[in-house]
């Protein structure tokens, strides 16, 4: 069933587990999220990225398949534009279809960033859609830079930005970071900051860069009032290893069977991410 983040978000915030938000670029990968959800009877979240979009395939070319298979699904399945950092592609997200969007102004200060996520908010009420914001920044590793002491979310600020703005959810920094960590690198988790945040104003709260952040870590995120863990990495890099030792063991081997066993690598990692949640068996 299609639909948006807002419910099922509500739904976690209230059952005090968290949802898992996969980032697909096509529709292969999305198949194995709704494929893997549906075996744990657990809703889920596809997230797309916007520089995936507007650099790989544009969501107008995705839409009605990706939309036909959410509303196929046996659980409830949201489509979630993940990192909407241009207000008018974000815009134009809401008018194509999706339910679910994220604008991240969270480079802006802070005063720029409520003014711009409250006018996202305005325009997702006509559609009955959803609004996910971020407070804070999660470091790159892309841009060789990970989070320090400047990243961390300040409690006050978050909870001044959710009372302005509005919002359904909102992503926050406290130790985790976008890509692969640097070897060695050890992040330093602050949990008194989702906590602070969450006993302040009951909002779900969200935590991006999950890939290689370590299990125990994530538990623990959701047990101080994480509700949506966001994933792209790990399974990224599941279907390129597949992709790897299959044609290394194989060069003969047909690029449809190729594509089609990335599917089952996917689901293989997204069920390390569904155990530590607390959405299996949560399906309506």
């Amino acid at each position: 069933m299609y639909t948006s983040m807002k419910p099922i978000l509500a739904k976690a915030n209230q059952g005090g587990y968290a949802v898992l938000a996969v980032n697909t670029f096509n529709l292969e990968t999305s198949k194995a999220v709704i494929e893997i959800a549906e075996e744990n009877h657990a809703p889920i979240i596809i997230d797309l990225l916007q520089e995936h979009l507007q650099n790989h395939l544009d969501f107008k070319y995705l839409r009605d398949g990706l939309i036909t298979m959410c509303n196929e699904a046996k659980v409830e399945v949201a489509i979630n534009l993940d990192h909407g950092k241009n207000v008018a592609h974000t815009k134009q997200m809401l008018y194509q279809g999706m339910k679910s969007v994220m604008i991240d102004a969270s480079v802006l200060p802070i005063d720029e960033n409520i003014a711009i996520t409250k006018q996202i908010v305005k325009l997702a009420e006509c559609f009955d859609a959803s609004v996910e914001a971020e407070v804070g920044a999660m470091g790159s590793i892309a841009q060789s830079n990970w989070t320090s002491e400047a990243m961390y979310t300040k409690p006050d600020e978050a909870i001044q930005f959710i009372k302005a703005t509005g919002v359904d959810c909102l992503a926050i920094s406290f130790g985790t970071t976008h890509g692969d960590y640097p070897e060695g690198y050890q992040p330093e988790f602050r949990f008194e900051i989702v906590k602070a945040i969450k006993e302040a104003t009951g909002l779900p709260l969200v935590v991006h860069g999950s890939s290689g952040a370590g299990f125990e870590n994530l538990a623990q995120s959701v047990k101080s009032g994480i509700n949506k863990i966001n994933v792209g990495s790990d399974i990224m890099k599941a279907q390129r290893d597949y992709l790897l030792y299959t044609i290394e063991a194989d060069r003969t081997v047909e690029y449809p069977n190729l594509i089609h066993g990335t599917i089952q690598a996917a689901k293989d990692e997204i069920q390390k991410y569904l155990n530590i949640s607390g959405s299996i068996n949560q399906s309506l």
